[in-house]
């Protein structure tokens, strides 16, 4: 699990150009933003996620409670997250359904979601200007649902290796 921020302050990709010549790509600089939370399972490709506006503890508490109830009677999840403030705060309310397994700090390449956020920037919101605050919103959304039902995408994109079974570490 994890959040993602993007909106008018884009990102800039590499892109594929004739031989010997400029390429230019535009990119804004204006600070609205819309945050994407996530929880991809890498073995099955099944995913829970949130749009919103906002990072803090309120909201990671609305997309617990949001996958908690998405889960099958009796499933019980290990979400493994870094340790943000909103994380670890006093005021999470963690489903009964859920464990949190903390990865240690600064390693963000031990979080499969981490690839999925480069994948997603990378295939659809990079190199591009957005209108106004609903129109990143807009492109995330529709980002995710692309990327959604491809349940082999997924679980290829959030492959790590210390979670793939039968991976001796």
């Amino acid at each position: 699990m994890d959040e993602a921020r993007y909106g008018k302050k884009g990102t800039t990709t590499k892109v594929w150009a004739e031989k010997g010549s400029r390429p230019s790509v535009i990119k804004q600089t204006r600070y609205e933003r819309a945050y994407m939370y996530a929880a991809v399972d890498p073995l099955t490709g099944e995913s829970s996620a949130l749009l919103a506006r906002h990072v803090n503890t309120q909201t990671m508490n609305a997309f617990l409670a949001i996958t908690s109830k998405e889960l099958v009677a009796g499933e019980h999840v290990v979400m493994v997250m870094d340790r943000a403030g909103w994380h670890v705060s006093k005021g999470l309310v963690v489903p009964n359904n859920i464990t949190i397994l903390y990865l240690p700090p600064y390693s963000p390449e031990l979080n499969p979601v981490e690839r999925l956020w480069l994948y997603i920037k990378s295939h659809f919101l990079s190199n591009r200007v957005f209108a106004d605050y609903d129109h990143p919103v807009q492109a995330g959304g529709d980002a995710y649902r692309a990327v959604e039902p491809q349940r082999e995408l997924l679980k290829s994109i959030c492959a790590v290796p210390w979670i793939m079974p039968g991976n001796q570490l």
